[in-house]
């Protein structure tokens, strides 16, 4: 990577939390799996040993990719942040000026955004839109299904 990737200190947090329990509690467990697969014989027909060595592989796979995340995160605490402009952290309510749905966002690092939580990328178009905005601005934003304009009610920063 060629620079930092920014990332909210709860989501370095929960990251290190995933990192600490797939060292330590899935790899003991995995390994224990595959003595015990081992112990049933012929290796080349033993789905169990198969199967163990496969979660293996995608254990490892997620630790080297998580220990990645983090050495390369701008790890942010977004609590010390004072702004009454939409910036990387920000839990942003919107209303959808057309259909007067409101939502609510988080703006966060893209290893982050998991929009079924309401966690959104920095680099999504919708947080491209909000940032450096205030509440009561509009904002219009091309998504694939077309334009919306939102209007910002708040802002908070947890």
């Amino acid at each position: 990577m060629l620079g930092k990737v920014p990332m909210t200190l709860q989501g370095a947090e929960k990251l290190k939390a995933e990192l600490k329990r797939r060292k330590s509690e899935d790899r003991s467990r995995i390994v224990e799996a595959i003595s015990v697969a081992r112990d049933h014989g012929d290796l080349s027909e033993n789905a169990e040993y198969h199967a163990a060595k496969e979660q293996q592989s995608f254990n490892e796979g997620r630790i080297q990719e998580i220990e990645t995340m983090l050495a390369n995160a701008e790890i942010i605490d977004t609590s010390r942040i004072r702004s009454s402009k939409v910036v990387f952290g920000a839990q942003v309510k919107v209303v959808d000026e057309k259909t007067d749905q409101e939502s609510a966002y988080r703006i966060v690092g893209e290893d982050e955004a998991a929009l079924d939580q309401g966690m959104i990328s920095i680099t999504s178009p919708m947080a491209r839109a909000l940032i450096g905005k205030e509440v009561g601005d509009s904002v219009e934003v091309r998504a694939p299904g077309g334009v919306h304009r939102y209007e910002i009610l708040a802002i908070q920063y947890l």
